[in-house]
């Protein structure tokens, strides 16, 4: 297996976070809608709340347009009911126009007194249907102008899509003066890698087996040195853990018990990810599995069968899940994103058996970034990667 150094400068620490189920993403049997856990303002509030007072470091708030809510309100929402965690937020890029967005982050940013990170997404608009090249040509343009507005006094972008001339960063600065929030990316394209490799601060993968995990990040980590840049790494996946092995791989059998392969079908399609490379990748998964749907040891893709995207869960022993994980930190990543069903009480799970033995912390903003420790200082563009 291909080995990736760790990339950040504290190597004893991971970014552990959790996951809010925005997008009608929460159940007690997968496949059957369950009305206590359905995607309102107060069930999603909680499931954060729990993942603070569990220790988690950040929680990622997903968006889609045919279910749940919307991203940045829920994370306004939020902001006042919390000290501690960080918000990992999605932003559609061109779903809302990049000087406004820059301003929506930035103020964001100043309500979480920094605590804003985002998770760049580059996908279709319900009812359109766009081309790759021209998605991630968008994407590519709506982070540089954001980029602008975070670091510069004023904004001048001459793009293909964008174009703007004099405009003032003035409510646009957020409150992260050090290149404002980190920028979160997954997608598997070439056009994908190269916008992370260019322009993003850790690159997000879904469950594979280790071989193919190792593999994609050395692809990236090659893309991102061209650009004469470092980049952070970071896994989502689902988590089944109990005190036992046997209480684990029971529950994930209960989880699927009632689930009806037609309707799981109809679940995975209705997302707008749900024809991308990253899904095809997640279903090959599900093919190569044994008969009880794990793919290497630990590592069970039951959940993909209900699911568009992350479609793989870690199902074991505090100790097995402990393990899996020290064997990913020690292929260099940083960052894990967890879930699992229902989410409120995996969390409680996990907090309980897997968080008091790891030693976690919130990604430092490294490579021309300031640690979370150190007072945030401004920065000149030719100082930044």
């Amino acid at each position: 297996m291909t080995i990736v150094p760790v990339t950040s400068a504290d190597l004893d620490a991971s970014e552990v976070s959790w996951f809010s189920a925005l997008c009608s993403d929460d159940y007690r049997y997968l496949g059957v809608p369950d009305g206590a856990l359905r995607s309102s303002w107060e069930h999603c509030r909680d499931i954060l709340l729990e993942a603070e007072k569990q220790g988690f470091r950040n929680i990622l708030c997903p968006s889609s347009y045919q279910v749940g809510q919307d991203t940045l309100s829920f994370v306004a929402g939020c902001a006042p009911l919390t000290d501690k965690i960080n918000m990992l937020a999605a932003i559609r890029c061109g779903e809302m126009q990049p000087i406004m967005l820059a301003r929506t982050v930035a103020t964001l940013d100043h309500m979480l007194k920094g605590r804003l990170t985002l998770n760049v997404i580059s996908s279709d608009f319900p009812g359109e249907k766009a081309e790759s090249e021209y998605r991630y040509k968008r994407s590519k343009e709506v982070v540089e102008v954001l980029k602008q507005a975070w670091t510069q006094d004023e904004i001048n972008y001459d793009g293909e899509i964008y174009q703007f001339h004099g405009l003032t960063t003035d409510p646009a600065r957020p409150y992260q003066q050090n290149g404002g929030p980190l920028l979160y990316f997954g997608g598997y394209s070439p056009a994908a890698l190269d916008l992370c490799a260019r322009h993003c601060d850790v690159y997000l993968m879904w469950p594979e087996p280790e071989e193919q995990i190792a593999q994609r990040m050395k692809d990236v980590a090659e893309r991102a040195e061209s650009y004469g840049r470092t980049l952070d790494y970071g896994l989502r996946v689902h988590m089944i853990v109990r005190d036992t092995e046997a209480e684990a791989k029971e529950y994930a059998e209960s989880l699927v018990s009632k689930l009806d392969d037609e309707y799981g079908r109809l679940i995975r399609d209705r997302a707008h990810d749900s024809i991308s490379l990253g899904v095809a990748h997640q279903a090959k998964a599900r093919e190569l599995a044994d008969q009880y749907g794990y793919v290497e040891p630990h590592l069970w893709t039951g959940i993909g069968r209900a699911r568009s995207g992350c479609g793989a869960a870690l199902v074991g022993s505090a100790d097995q899940v402990l393990s899996k994980l020290e064997t990913y930190r020690k292929m260099g990543i940083r960052a894990f994103i967890f879930s699992g069903y229902p989410h409120i009480d995996e969390c409680r799970h996990f907090g309980r058996l897997v968080m008091p033995e790891l030693t976690t912390c919130s990604l430092p903003h490294v490579y021309g970034r300031v640690p979370e420790s150190t007072p945030a200082t401004p920065l000149g563009e030719g100082e930044r990667k």
